[in-house]
């Protein structure tokens, strides 16, 4: 008996690449997995709200084509209000698509020959990160991730790359983010916190960014924690201090390739 499967799209994912290649998209995912119906969003939020109702409908594997964006939104519709996985035995196939793919980077998925990579493969369990905390509006939220959640200037970098055009993203994931980080950086200012990590860590500094890291890439294929593991059952902590952008620039290239960790204004926490 064939698997009940169902594809679920971010048609505007990558300036609309995902739209503009349907036709071939779906090919290559059926011809690689198998048999599935497909399914298109059309507003932020979609992905979750109709990954909750694919599960509930006994679809046993969930392929996400898009984004990271388009990622987060799924693992969210995956859980129930009390962590529950809506169907223990469903599975979440990742098609990365979109501006960025750092989650697909973390898992060694990318490049021309998806098609083939999903031919072999095989299930694995990996660790899922939930974070809570209150909205701009004061209302409290609770939501999962699969990569990493970071706060301080990565979230100022993020709004950037989203309010870019369809010029600027079509150049591509790392330099959209480039551009990005740049614009981002140059206006905000770093904030003092305290930081406290299970028993055996707690500071008071000055930060720019704290990434909580499940995977390793972030920000357009910038390796920032080049440790993690999805499935070891701990977060890296990133922690990148007080920093500007002039010192950023001038490390731009260890960032990328993982090599920042030894740097003064870098450090990191298993937790």
């Amino acid at each position: 008996m064939s698997m009940k499967r169902v594809i679920i799209a971010n048609p505007n994912a990558g300036s609309g690449k995902v739209k503009r290649n349907w036709d071939t998209l779906s090919r290559e995912i059926q011809g690689s997995l198998g048999v599935a119906e497909g399914r298109f969003t059309a507003k932020p939020g979609d992905a979750t709200r109709m990954v909750k109702e694919a599960l509930l409908q006994g679809f046993e594997q969930v392929v996400v084509v898009g984004g990271d964006g388009t990622v987060n939104e799924a693992i969210n519709g995956w859980f129930d209000e009390d962590g529950a996985a809506y169907n223990t035995d469903a599975s979440m196939v990742i098609y990365p698509h979109g501006t960025g793919g750092d989650f697909a980077r973390s898992i060694g998925i990318g490049g021309d020959n998806l098609p083939s990579l999903f031919l072999g493969a095989s299930e694995k369990l990996i660790d899922v990160g939930v974070g809570s905390g209150v909205d701009h509006h004061g209302n409290a939220f609770r939501r999962y991730f699969l990569n990493i959640s970071s706060f301080g200037s990565s979230g100022v970098i993020s709004n950037k790359v989203n309010q870019m055009t369809r010029f600027g993203k079509i150049l591509g994931g790392k330099a959209a983010y480039a551009f990005g980080t740049i614009r981002g950086l140059a206006t905000y200012r770093n904030k003092r916190i305290r930081l406290r990590i299970d028993d055996n860590y707690e500071e008071e500094l000055v930060v720019s960014i704290v990434a909580v890291a499940n995977g390793r890439y972030f920000g357009g294929s910038m390796k920032v924690a080049p440790t993690a593991y999805v499935d070891d059952g701990f977060f890296d902590v990133v922690v990148v201090g007080d920093i500007n952008l002039g010192y950023f620039i001038k490390n731009n290239a260890k960032l990328y390739r993982g090599e920042h960790l030894d740097l003064p204004g870098f450090s990191m926490v298993r937790g």
